[in-house]
């Protein structure tokens, strides 16, 4: 039995996650059936730019947050976002479907400026969007990095931080991220 199969077969789909669940659908561009939001999870700035899809469950914790008025997040179907993880998007975050978000993760598709003649908080962001495929297991206190696009099936390991793509079944880990193997 895999780890999603075992996560779903235990969740109680009680009348507060029905109720949360009837509150958010109201609030974000799309949120497809049977979505499990638990206690403390924060959909900010702009949730009208959020689409979630059928069978997603977001634990406890969870912060999702579409930074401006045209930043786009979209997490497909049967996903897991796990316990205080952050997606953080100023331009788009895209999560395939059937993707493992485990615990503490870190996703953010802008950074800072760094010229050295102005403030750092006076200057623009730099944003890229980051695209995650179907499939994808990201192990707990991965941070994913503007820029990045993770292929279908791809592992990163806990704690690795990733700066560049991933391919498709491979398994990358460390700081930066290098590729360590391949799923067989």
């Amino acid at each position: 039995m895999t780890s999603q199969s075992q996560l779903r077969k235990h969740l109680k789909f009680t009348w507060i996650h029905y109720l949360r669940l009837m509150i958010q659908k109201r609030r974000l561009k799309a949120c497809g059936d049977h979505v499990y939001f638990d206690e403390r999870v924060k959909l900010l700035r702009y949730p009208k730019n959020i689409e979630i899809g059928n069978d997603v469950v977001i634990k406890e914790g969870a912060q999702i947050c579409s930074c401006n008025s045209e930043a786009m997040i979209r997490i497909g179907k049967n996903s897991t976002i796990g316990y205080y993880t952050f997606i953080f998007a100023s331009e788009e975050i895209e999560i395939g479907n059937d993707c493992l978000i485990a615990p503490f993760v870190y996703i953010v598709d802008s950074d800072h400026g760094i010229n050295r003649d102005q403030l750092i908080n006076q200057q623009p962001n730099c944003t890229k969007p980051i695209n995650i495929g179907n499939d994808v297991w990201i192990a707990t206190g991965a941070k994913i990095l503007k820029g990045v696009t993770i292929g279908d099936g791809a592992i990163v390991a806990a704690g690795a931080v990733v700066k560049d793509d991933v391919p498709p079944y491979y398994i990358v880990g460390g700081i930066p991220a290098k590729i360590i193997g391949e799923r067989s």
